[in-house]
């Protein structure tokens, strides 16, 4: 396996992604993955590397800046929140990440899918909405609002959602809400919900049941099945 850090730039701003491959000169379908609220972690990267060996190219994207992470909950919403609320910014950002994605030599173009976990779930979905010419996106315990005051472009891709029934960040009319939003813009869409299952099901790191946080190892197995099985639907 071979893996690399990639740098790129939205406007001004310098940013770094993790890139993860087999090493063949062939171009391979490409998986995208974006961070939860602290930046780009180990855990994207350990995401981007299992992908590489399941024959992809992985690339966890940086969407906060070059070095820029966070290292307490207070510091993870003041990175956060300004990509919430200037989801314009947040889908410049975006496709900055995924245009140096496309620019690698190892990747075909015509088969790029993106995952995202947490925020990074909503920046997934938030991609599909921009009308990225990606084939699909899978929301792990993401967040699902719309933009607001952004209009969607013609989303093209199929989405997938992994949802804790009981995320209290992701209540049941939420997860109506992104169902109506999704049908109405004519979209080939799937949710699934896992009982008794919080937010951030997948990171055993994120284990704060106190703050509706807990690792499920049910729910991240199931997860990463669904999600696997999805991307060999759209890629072969």
């Amino acid at each position: 396996m071979k893996t690399a850090l990639i740098e790129y730039h939205d406007g001004d701003t310098l940013l770094e992604g993790f890139l993860a491959h087999d090493g063949s000169t062939d171009r391979k379908p490409a998986v995208l993955i974006a961070h939860a609220w602290g930046g780009r972690s180990e855990f994207e990267c350990s995401k981007a590397r299992e992908l590489a060996q399941m024959g992809y190219v992985g690339f966890a994207i940086d969407n906060y800046g070059k070095g820029v992470f966070g290292q307490t909950m207070e510091e993870n919403q003041a990175l956060m929140t300004p990509f919430i609320q200037d989801r314009a910014m947040l889908r410049t950002r975006l496709l900055a990440g995924l245009d140096a994605l496309g620019k690698l030599d190892m990747v075909d173009n015509n088969r790029i899918a993106a995952i995202g976990y947490c925020f990074g779930g909503l920046c997934v979905l938030d991609l599909a909405r921009s009308g990225a010419d990606i084939k699909g996106v899978v929301s792990f315990h993401g967040l699902f609002d719309a933009p607001g005051n952004l209009d969607n472009e013609k989303i093209t891709a199929k989405v997938m959602a992994l949802h804790g029934h009981d995320d209290p960040m992701v209540p049941p009319e939420s997860v109506l809400s992104l169902e109506t939003e999704m049908t109405g813009a004519g979209v080939d869409w799937q949710i699934h919900a896992y009982g008794n299952t919080s937010h951030a099901f997948t990171n055993p790191q994120a284990n704060m049941p106190e703050n509706g946080m807990a690792y499920n190892p049910d729910a991240d197995r199931r997860s990463w099945a669904a999600m696997k099985f999805f991307l060999e639907e759209l890629f072969f």
